[in-house]
């Protein structure tokens, strides 16, 4: 299974390789151009973009194993149930 995984995420790296490459030049050479605390202002702001999807995607991901760990707890407790209410042996 480790195998399996290892190929997919080396395939997916492969396959994601060229959006590396597709920096947009006007903006390097604009940015580039700028004095250093404008440099600094859009490494600020690139950062300060960055906070909101990461924020969501992280709160995302929080309730989903939180209503998976929820769910899995119900199921068990609905399982031990079922198994206390039937009995082992029938009595004749």
């Amino acid at each position: 299974m480790r195998f399996r995984a290892a190929i997919l995420a080396w395939f997916l790296l492969l396959w994601a390789m060229p959006a590396f490459s597709q920096g947009c030049a006007m903006c390097y050479s604009t940015a580039k151009a700028t004095s250093k605390d404008g440099q600094r202002a859009i490494s600020k702001g690139v950062v300060v973009l960055l906070f909101p999807p990461l924020g969501f995607m992280t709160l995302g991901i929080w309730a989903a194993f939180r209503y998976g760990r929820k769910r899995d707890l119900e199921q068990a407790q609905g399982t031990m149930l079922h198994l206390s209410l039937s009995h082992p042996y029938k009595q004749a």
